[in-house]
């Protein structure tokens, strides 16, 4: 079946909004060459709170994208993986962490240029 995520209806934005977050398009990244540990996952991903990381892993191990794997050593160490699934991703996610990397001083500019414009013009326009 073919979905169309522009309807308000289509299931498919949720997983959109999942896969379009910040910090789903750096887990992934950080897990393209294989198994990471949780630790290094988070000094990777400078900034984020453990709890965001622990929430962003577990939305993908439910929606496939990683597996989570156990092993009983002391202490516990946990490995997180991308699934053939997750592995599917990487190059959509790549094109747009390298395009952020490299339009990131253009839209800089176009910030700032929108920012000091005159607020006059910039009303929405209206239907009459």
């Amino acid at each position: 079946m073919i979905r169309n995520v522009y309807s308000k209806m289509c299931p498919c934005r949720d997983l959109l909004d999942m896969v379009a977050s910040k910090w789903t398009a750096l887990a992934i990244g950080a897990m393209e060459n294989g198994p990471v540990r949780f630790g290094e996952m988070k000094r990777e991903l400078e900034g984020i709170s453990q709890k965001m990381l622990t929430q962003t892993l577990r939305a993908l191990e439910r929606d496939g994208l990683v597996t989570r794997t156990v092993y009983p050593t002391v202490p516990l160490r946990v490995e997180y993986e991308l699934t053939e699934l997750g592995r599917s991703v990487i190059e959509p996610l790549a094109a747009l962490r390298m395009w952020a990397q490299q339009n990131y001083d253009s839209v800089a500019e176009a910030r700032e240029t929108f920012d000091s414009a005159d607020p006059v013009g910039l009303e929405p326009a209206t239907t009459r």
